[in-house]
C-alpha cells in the first residue's frame, strides 16, 4: 500500500481497545493516515456501533481499507459484511491475512484482541497491507458477491 494514498479507518470495542492503540501507532509510524472510529476507552460498548462506523465509511468510498478489532473478531466480521462493497476477513494468522488479500481482496481486516498477541497482530497488519490482490479468476468470484445484493 502506498503511504498516505488513502486513509485507513480503525475501530474496536472495549475488549480490543489496547490492541487498537498499538495497531494505530504502528500505522502512523508507517506513514499511513488513520481515522479512528473509536472506542476510546475500555468501558463496555456495543461492538456493532463501531463495525457500522468503519463499514459505512468504506461502503461509501470515504476510505480504502478498514481494520476492526473486538474480543474474538467474529461479531465485527458479521456486522461489517452486511454493508455493500465490504469484504471483511477475520484473520488471526499470517496465512489467512495474505490469502484474504490475494484471493478475496479483503478491504477490512478483522482481528480478535483476546485471541492473538500484539506482536502477531502487527505482523498480520503488515502482511495484510503489503499483499496485493491477485485478480484474474478471483475477480469474477468477487463480482458474484455484488450480484448477491441485487437479488
Amino acid at each position: 500500500m502506498e503511504k498516505n494514498k488513502a486513509p485507513v479507518i480503525i475501530g474496536c470495542d472495549h475488549a480490543a481497545y489496547p490492541l487498537k492503540e498499538i495497531v494505530k501507532a504502528y500505522l502512523i509510524k508507517q506513514g499511513i493516515e488513520v481515522a479512528d472510529a473509536g472506542t476510546d476507552k475500555e468501558d463496555s460498548v456495543d461492538y456493532p456501533d463501531f463495525a457500522i462506523k468503519v463499514a459505512e465509511a468504506l461502503s461509501k468510498g470515504n476510505v480504502e481499507r478498514g481494520i476492526l478489532l473486538c474480543g474474538t473478531g467474529i461479531g465485527m466480521s458479521m456486522a461489517a459484511n452486511r454493508f455493500p462493497g465490504v469484504r471483511a476477513a477475520l484473520c488471526n494468522d499470517l496465512f489467512s491475512a495474505g490469502m484474504s488479500r490475494r484471493h478475496n481482496n479483503a478491504n477490512v481486516l478483522v482481528m480478535g484482541g483476546r485471541v492473538i498477541g500484539d506482536v502477531l497482530a502487527l505482523e498480520i497488519v503488515k502482511t495484510w497491507l503489503e499483499t496485493p490482490f491477485d485478480g484474474g479468476r478471483h475477480q469474477s468470484r468477487l463480482e458474484k458477491f455484488d450480484q448477491m445484493g441485487e437479488k
